[in-house]
């Protein structure tokens, strides 16, 4: 048909089309369809040219124009879901006019929206999908090109209308369009396709296309553009508080990390992309592209979808749960053998030069620990516990998940520090497997054969001063979830402690200064490790408190935690720390329960080295620490029990009742100097302080001293005196009754150090507590504890006199 040149302006054009349709209602003619196609080419173009003197978007916008495409649109349709062969074009043409109209302009957006267009293209793109297998598809679907111009330009419209706008955003995620662009995308270029060897790009009946190199280069490089168009468009709509996507994403979203894994990324290329070529270049850096939203979509839907975590872990039991693709085995095939693609590598003009392919290496070292991330978040899902650790498969003790996890952190062991160069595996294993050891039965299992993690965890490869800091991380994590498990379990406790977990810890220098919030982290994890193995066992104690051979006293597992108590702001580093004392204090007190298992003289050199302990704790920085717990502690009454216990077992020593008197009586560091709820107005400290260098105390007076610093005392009479512990952070503070069980113990230091010290502090004590006790003595009830603290106050009180 013949076409003469159009010089109608943009108002003439829209005018045009106005009478075009109105020709259209009333008779169909085909003429009439490649008129409207004429003039739909002709006013894109125009719309496409910004006109700084007339502003011909916002007056057509404002017309009839907006409603006319949607009718067209429709028209064209024919009621198909998508457009016939020969009116692909006219579609074409239609969907190009809208997405110039709404360019930057969120007028005509809103014109758009009203008129029902974003809602119609969605509904056209759905057409596309719905003939579509649910599951992915490896090898391209099949289309004319004028159809994938058609699927193209409309998702240009869409990603115009959208961008920045929120009533077409909102609209549009509404309508699901996300997983209809997410399926659409995946099935025109699925990630590596044409790795996969020569593929049908054309329909059957366009068969010979794809023998013409030009047409295959023209269709290759409109697929890209869809797929890059997509995920833009997808990234647009991306909002944290509303996922896109559901569980039904994740067989889509998991096959660009199947095409950078062998054996597709080792596979040699088709003879047709063999040689380099801008394509080939084009193609290799789409399949980057699509790798690397898969993992951000991954990572995200993982930690922000419950549904996400929990299907993934059924999907690795039960394939069928993701159309029997392995979502989370191919995540973690990934993990493990995904790599660079080695075309990234051949030199050519057209190819990827060095900055480049840095570019790409580091981003995609970023993919594979945003899926690791995801590993780690499926894992600690709770509700996955049960389902990743089977033990009904002997062949795989834990399951298949568990033993994996295991035999990374076994390869890296084995291979030593000089042949790893993929510490991020151990990593992802053991904040997995610490993840999942929840339970006795789990660290049983992990410490049993054939797994016996701790002795791989006990190795100078996973924990050494040269270790790095997140391996550590995820090392010391899992060690403290066995540890914490295992203090019912003596076999546990056994495996842990026969492997060396404590001496390795403490010679890996995790307690050096450092000054990140990653450290703390570890640093605090380490402790608890400690804290957990030496409470009630006299062996791991001596591990801690005691040198190792050729070392000095300084390295000692408890010089280091002091000093990192010492200089640390962290609460919890210093509470926890201290807390490691309180527990090597009740193991050094208690009765040996493996006495009768050794011969006489085995027995005396470890009560040798029981009392080499105890006098490591019998020292000013252990009880000024444990003052200080007290001191910090008026909101959790069990930490200042424990602390106010281990004062007690201290004073029992001839050299602990004097060293804790004057602890106590000292003024308290000033971060642990918040003034306690209902505390008396006058400070004990205030009538002894500290003391001279020739030990002798130092009588002052706070007259003419504002607000003296309170000592560890004022907190423990406060106590006595019941003045509520504070469980409010706000400014009103709650007073809650002290346990019964706490003013009972402090009453029996009091008593120790009545025994135990004499002298003008002693008396201080004395003068300020007296009257307290003698209330308490007092008390009358039918209360069981209450008449118990009646008793201790009043043994107390006999002790002094």
């Amino acid at each position: 048909m013949d076409t003469q040149p159009i010089n109608l302006t943009p108002a003439e054009s829209a005018s045009s089309l106005d009478s075009l349709l109105s020709d259209l209602s009333s008779n169909p003619r085909e003429d009439t369809w490649f008129n409207v196609e004429l003039i739909c080419r002709h006013l894109g173009n125009l719309l496409r040219i910004r006109n700084s003197t007339e502003d011909n978007q916002t007056a057509l916008g404002a017309g009839t124009l907006p409603q006319n495409l949607t009718t067209l649109l429709f028209k064209a349709l024919n009621g198909s879901s998508v457009p016939s062969d020969v009116r692909a074009t006219t579609v074409l043409e239609i969907l190009r006019v809208s997405a110039n109209l709404c360019v930057e302009h969120d007028q005509n957006r809103g014109h758009l929206l009203e008129a029902g267009l974003p809602q119609a293209v969605v509904s056209l793109l759905e057409g596309y999908v719905d003939p579509l297998p649910r599951q992915p598809q490896t090898n391209p679907l099949p289309l004319h090109t004028s159809h994938l111009q058609v699927i193209k330009t409309a998702i240009g419209f869409l990603l115009n209308s959208s961008l920045g706008y929120e009533p077409v955003k909102f609209r549009l995620i509404s309508l699901e369009v996300a997983m209809t662009l997410a399926r659409l995308s995946s099935a025109i270029y699925p990630t590596g396709a044409w790795m996969r060897g020569p593929t049908r790009l054309f329909p059957v009946k366009s068969a010979p296309l794809d023998g013409i190199p030009e047409q295959v280069a023209e269709s290759w490089t409109i697929r890209v553009g869809i797929s890059n168009w997509t995920w833009r468009l997808i990234t647009e709509l991306r909002d944290d508080a509303h996922p896109l996507f559901d569980t039904d994403v994740l067989p889509f979203l998991i096959q660009p990390l199947i095409a950078f894994t062998p054996p597709l990324l080792t596979a040699p290329p088709p003879p047709e992309f063999a040689q380099p070529s801008q394509l080939r270049t084009s193609l290799l850096h789409a399949d980057f592209d699509l790798l690397s939203e898969a993992c951000s979509h991954i990572e995200s839907l993982a930690l922000d979808v419950e549904d996400i975590r929990l299907s993934l872990a059924r999907g690795f039991v039960f394939p069928a749960e993701h159309q029997n693709i392995p979502c989370l085995s191919a995540i973690l095939d990934f993990i493990e053998q995904g790599s660079y693609a080695p075309l990234w590598y051949v030199q050519h003009d057209t190819g990827l030069d060095d900055s480049e392919v840095r570019s790409q290496e580091k981003a995609f070292d970023d993919c594979k620990a945003a899926v690791i991330k995801a590993v780690v978040e499926v894992s600690g899902e709770e509700k996955n516990t049960d389902v990743l650790c089977d033990d009904s498969e002997e062949i795989y003790p834990g399951g298949k998940f568990i033993s994996r996890m295991v035999n990374w952190v076994r390869v890296f062991v084995t291979a030593g520090s000089h042949g790893n160069l993929r510490d991020d595996m151990v990593i992802c294993a053991t904040l997995a497997l610490g993840n999942l050891t929840r339970r006795e039965f789990h660290t049983t299992l992990l410490l049993s054969p054939p797994h016996n993690v701790a002795q791989l965890l006990s190795s100078e490869t996973l924990l050494s001063p040269e270790t790095d800091l997140k391996l550590k991380h995820g090392v010391i994590g899992l060690l403290k979830h066995l540890s914490q498990t295992s203090v019912q379990s003596v076999h546990n406790r056994n495996a842990l402690s026969n492997a060396g977990i404590i001496e390795r810890i403490v010679a890996s220098g995790v307690w050096d200064d450092r000054g990140d919030v990653m450290a703390d982290i570890v640093q605090v994890n380490a402790i608890g490790v400690v804290k957990h193995l030496c409470n009630n066992n006299i062996s791991n104690s001596f591990a801690v408190i005691l040198p190792s051979d050729g070392t000095t006293a300084s390295a000692t597992g408890l010089s280091q935690i002091l000093a990192l108590i010492k200089r640390s702001d962290t609460v919890a580093i210093k509470s926890e720390g201290t807390r490691v004392i309180v527990n090597l204090a009740k193991s050094f007190w208690s009765n040996d329960p493996t006495i009768e298992q050794r011969d006489a003289e085995e027995n005396q050199m470890r009560q040798q080295k029981r009392e080499r302990g105890i006098q490591a704790l019998v020292t000013a920085p252990c009880i000024e620490a444990l003052a200080a717990l007290i001191g910090r502690s008026a909101k959790y009454p069990i930490l200042i029990n424990e602390a106010t216990v281990a004062l007690s077992l201290l004073s029992t020593h001839p050299d602990g009742g004097r060293l804790v008197l004057r602890t106590l009586l000292a003024p308290l560091p000033k971060e642990t100097s918040p003034q306690a709820p209902g505390s008396a107005a006058v400070s004990t400290a205030a009538s002894t302080r500290t003391s001279s260098e020739t030990g002798s105390p130092i009588v002052t007076s706070t007259r003419n001293h504002a607000s003296p610093r309170k000592c560890g005392l004022d907190h423990l009479l406060n106590i006595l005196r019941n003045g509520g512990s504070d469980t409010s952070s706000s400014s009103r503070q709650a007073e809650v009754p002290y346990p019964i069980e706490l003013r009972i113990n402090i009453c029996a230091l009091l008593g120790q150090l009545g025994k135990r010290t004499t002298g003008e502090e002693l008396e201080a004590v004395k003068e300020n507590a007296r009257s307290i006790l003698q209330d308490l003595s007092k008390v009358d009830s039918s209360t069981g504890k209450e008449n118990m603290l009646a008793t201790a106050a009043k043994k107390t009180l006999d002790l002094w006199t």
